[in-house]
Order: structure tokens, then sequence, then C-alpha cells
């Protein structure tokens, strides 16, 4: 298993999202709660920041068009929008967020 460290969770808003590039990912955390949720940043409709996106619950509407996407799963929730976005795991460790990645 690899990890990568994305951002504090004191960085991580709570009435949207935060934007963090990797190498290969873009990747948008949420916080819901005490628990922080990561997905990928784009939205599946057209090209949009989801991090960008009001947070209701544990949804985020896109900010361009409006589709919602529910950041614990990735699963899109409502129109124009048809397909998920990537939901990756991530663990808390002290106040550090990490991505876990499969090894390839």
């Amino acid at each position: 298993m690899n990890r990568i460290r994305l951002a504090s969770t004191e960085d991580i808003p709570t009435e949207t999202g935060l934007r963090v590039d990797t190498d290969t990912l873009r990747i948008a955390l949420f916080r819901v709660d005490d628990e922080i949720f990561a997905i990928g940043d784009r939205c599946s409709h057209e090209e949009a920041s989801l991090s960008e996106g009001d947070l209701f619950d544990d949804e985020v509407e896109c900010p361009k068009h409006g589709s919602a996407f529910d950041v614990r799963t990735g699963a899109v929730l409502s129109l124009p929008a048809t397909d998920p976005v990537p939901s990756y795991n991530v663990v808390v460790e002290d106040d550090d967020v990490y991505l876990l990645l499969e090894d390839q």
C-alpha cells in the first residue's frame, strides 16, 4: 500500500472542499462531521472543479451546472452528470490526511 500525504485536517474547510494535486491525480477533499473523504476533483459532466462546489451534508454540488455527487462514494446524485467520479481511500493520522493507493 502506497501512502501520499495530502493535507492537514485544518486545511480542509467545512462548507466546500480542498483541491490537492498529486503527480497523477487531482483530488477534492471534503470534511463531513469528523470524517474526511476524497473524490476526483473533475466533474464527470464537464470540466469543473468539485472542490469549488458547495457542500451540503455529504453532497457536493458542481459549481458549473449543478450536478451533485456523494463525497463518500463519488456516486452521481443529480443531472446533468450521469457518471460517478472516482472515490479514494484516505486515512487520518494525528492531523495529517493520507491517500492510500494500491501498489501497482
